[in-house]
Formats: structure tokens, sequence, C-alpha cells
């Protein structure tokens, strides 16, 4: 079954000829298999990286290793290179970048358990938020994936 913002930013992308490519931590490579469930999405769908270690933000991204020294892989900062980074090495019109952290392990005061930070991009400026999901690991990485969707969504009916 295909879930209804897929399928709905799947449209829109197609009916602006637009392009977007993914590059998720937490989520794990959960929004482009979402994505690429939508029959046709080989229109839009450019590819996506999965850089769950620093060394993969900095290496396939090209995220500052200063931005993971100073800000921490789980900021806005890091969202928004991943979502600039992905959008350049696939040559995408839009680039989702996704950060943060699932549970159950990993949490601190600072940056508790389902701190997400979720930015996507284009050539003409990006969307980004901050984002406190609940729930377990799969709770908050389902939560992540719909709010991408969701973001992906408005940012593609602004450009119109």
């Amino acid at each position: 079954m295909v879930p209804v913002l897929a399928r709905e930013a799947g449209t829109l992308l197609r009916k602006h000829g637009l392009t977007v490519s993914t590059a998720e931590s937490c989520t794990g490579g959960r929004l482009g298999d979402l994505l690429t469930n939508v029959s046709g999405s080989s229109d839009y769908f450019k590819g996506g990286v999965i850089s769950y270690s620093n060394r993969a933000k900095v290496d396939l991204l090209k995220v500052r290793e200063s931005s993971l020294v100073r800000k921490g892989a789980v900021s806005e900062e890091v969202a928004r290179q991943m979502a600039a980074g992905v959008r350049k090495a696939f040559h995408s019109d839009l680039g989702i970048g996704i950060t943060g952290i699932a549970g159950p392990m990993g949490g601190s005061p600072r940056k508790p358990v389902g701190l997400v930070y979720i930015c996507v991009g284009s050539d003409k400026g990006s969307l980004c938020t901050r984002n406190l999901f609940k729930g377990s690991r799969v709770k908050v990485k389902a939560q992540a994936v719909d709010k991408s969707l969701r973001m992906l969504i408005e940012l593609v009916k602004k450009k119109t």
C-alpha cells in the first residue's frame, strides 16, 4: 500500500517537473522507500543516501566537519547541509535532509530522544524544522518521514 502523502508528493513533483533526492540518517532510508513505492517515481526521484555516520555525512554529502563538531550531527545546520549536499550530488531540484535521535538510546537533556531536524531545500530557499517526536524508535522514524513528506508537499506548492 502506498501512503497518501507519498502519492500526493509524487503527483505534485511530476506536475511541476521537479525532482527530489533524500539524505537520511535516523530514518534509515524509509523516506526513499516510500517515495519509490509510487509507480512512476523514477520520473522525479533521483536517489538517496543513508548517511548514518558522520563520516558518510562528510564524504558523501559534503557536510562540514566543523558543523559536526560545533553543532553536532543532530542540528538544523547539519540537516541544511545534508539537503544541499544530496541535491547537488544527484542534480535534483529539491533535497531533503533528515537527522535525529530515534532512540531509545542516544538522547541527552539537550538533545532528547525524538529530536529530529528536517530540511527540504532548493536553489530558491529551504524549509527547516526542529521536531520532538514521541514514541518508540519505529514511531519516531514514521513521524519524521510523515513530516518530511508534508514539508516536501508544502515547498512544492510554494514554488508554484
